[in-house]
């Protein structure tokens, strides 16, 4: 972070095992993305369901981590969870001082982004979903809004993780809303002291 930088803002991407979490901190961080994976082996068969996953051969055990100078005094620091039911213990500490979150969703595996979208909710974290492009049949936003059961008012797109400039507009989009977010709730802590005047 350079001398004159002194906001720090934090955002996470979460989302199930394999649904491209490494790769999109890794595609779109200026800084060579610290990451915490590690080899997967046979032991991890019987714990891991790899079978829709075919050639993943390693995965994060605690989180990435990349970096985006927004200008000369905001910094932009990306973490992405690991998406094991056994490592979500780690999502409290993660989401702890998170502007936002990005929720990654393979659409093959849609019930893998239901823990993300729960535990988002409940701690109040502003978000927005990314169906990551795996090359399979393409589905509506219609469709998965309803298969996630989506508020209307989550921000909805389709992104390839790989893809620095997809990866980037997915991060414009979660800022947009939470800029949105904010500027309604000022809205309404502006009126209303003037309904009780």
């Amino acid at each position: 972070m350079g001398a004159s930088a002194d906001n720090g803002l934090k955002i996470v991407v979460v989302g199930g095992f394999g649904v491209g979490k490494t790769t999109m901190v890794r595609s779109v961080s200026e800084i060579r993305p610290l990451n915490t994976e590690e080899t997967m082996t046979r032991a991890g068969e019987t714990v891991d369901d790899i079978s829709e996953i075919r050639g993943k051969t390693a995965t994060t055990v605690a989180f990435d981590f990349g970096r985006i100078t927004l200008d000369a005094r905001n910094v932009l620091y990306l973490f992405g969870a690991p998406g094991q039911e056994r490592f979500w213990f780690l999502w409290d500490r993660l989401f702890s001082g998170t502007l936002g979150a990005v929720v990654l969703i393979d659409t093959r595996r849609i019930d893998d982004s239901w823990y993300a979208i729960d535990r988002l909710e409940r701690h109040g974290t502003p978000f927005i979903v990314a169906c990551n492009d795996f090359g399979g049949p393409r589905h509506s936003h219609d469709d998965v809004r309803e298969a996630l059961d989506l508020d209307p008012r989550v921000p909805l797109v389709d992104c390839d993780a790989r893809s620095r400039e997809s990866s980037k507009q997915v991060l414009i989009t979660l800022v947009q809303h939470i800029q949105r977010r904010y500027a309604g709730q000022s809205a309404e802590a502006a009126a209303s002291p003037r309904e009780f005047a």
